[in-house]
């Protein structure tokens, strides 16, 4: 069974409710009958602001009051509140909103799990031939410090033993060990303290086990790659798709209290329901 037949199982198995602040969208319509017509998960429609989702934004953010009933009139905060309070568990949104919007509505309501300093995402990504592999981070953080790159790799390991059963992580760079040296090299070794996880390496010692033997650092076998920036996240992911024909499928808001998904606004019918069911596999 690949990853993808298990998550929709498993997602099928939860009948979990998911939100949907976006169905103006036409995609998001079109998902949601999806959905609904494959048994994946149930959407619920925005309710209306109430106590409970007004406190979730005054404890979670120590909002006055009569500020988060001001900022509960926005849908994604809305949303957001909803998950925050229980009422869905999750949120789908992004095909119309920019990430840091949809980043935004899950910080002010749901919050940063203890530990983590900045929210992150992933992509899943399966190739051709039968891997999948997380990529990280590849659409929020542009330039993250060591902290925040070492957060990266502990949730994106997490996501890893959610989704694929295992995870094996690699902090990527242009060196391998003491192969190499400069500003990014260190960032890299330093988060590698911090998080504990290999690193720094080289994308082929990451996943080659002969070339990581031969350099003498790693298993070879990584399924979970922390990129040191976003630069070389963004590009390395629409590369795998492109070049080696691979599924991206996110981007997938990581950190965060309760699993949330920012999904590209380029996404299709089926990019959506793929990153509802990643997403409830999270739940």
């Amino acid at each position: 069974m690949s990853v993808m037949q298990k998550i929709f199982r498993d997602a099928r198995l939860a009948k979990a409710r998911v939100v949907l602040p976006e169905l103006d969208d036409p995609r998001i319509k079109s998902a949601a009958d999806r959905l609904i017509k494959d048994e994946i998960a149930e959407p619920i429609a925005l309710m209306e602001p109430d106590a409970d989702m007004v406190e979730a934004l005054v404890q979670n953010r120590s909002l006055k009051e009569n500020i988060a009933k001001r900022m509960l009139a926005k849908p994604l905060i809305r949303a957001a509140a909803m998950v925050a309070t229980g009422r869905a568990d999750t949120m789908i949104a992004g095909a119309d909103s920019p990430t840091k919007r949809v980043i935004e509505a899950a910080s002010l309501a749901i919050g940063l799990q203890d530990g983590i300093h900045t929210p992150s995402s992933f992509f899943l990504m399966l190739f051709p031939d039968g891997r999948e592999i997380i990529f990280a981070d590849c659409a929020v953080n542009v330039t993250p410090n060591a902290q925040e790159l070492s957060g990266i790799a502990k949730v994106s390991s997490f996501s890893a033993n959610a989704l694929l059963g295992a995870s094996e992580v690699a902090l990527l760079s242009f060196s391998t060990g003491t192969s190499g040296s400069g500003n990014s090299v260190d960032l890299v070794k330093e988060a590698s303290k911090l998080s504990g996880f290999v690193g720094p390496l080289q994308a082929d010692a990451a996943l080659n086990s002969t070339i990581a033997e031969k350099k003498g650092l790693g298993k070879g076998c990584a399924n979970v790659l922390i990129f040191p920036d976003l630069n070389a996240g963004n590009i390395a992911y629409k590369l795998a798709q492109e070049l080696a024909g691979a599924q991206a499928i996110g981007p997938i808001l990581q950190g965060f209290r309760k699993p949330i998904c920012d999904l590209s606004r380029g996404a299709t019918v089926d990019d959506i329901v793929a990153a509802t069911a990643v997403t409830l596999a999270l739940v």
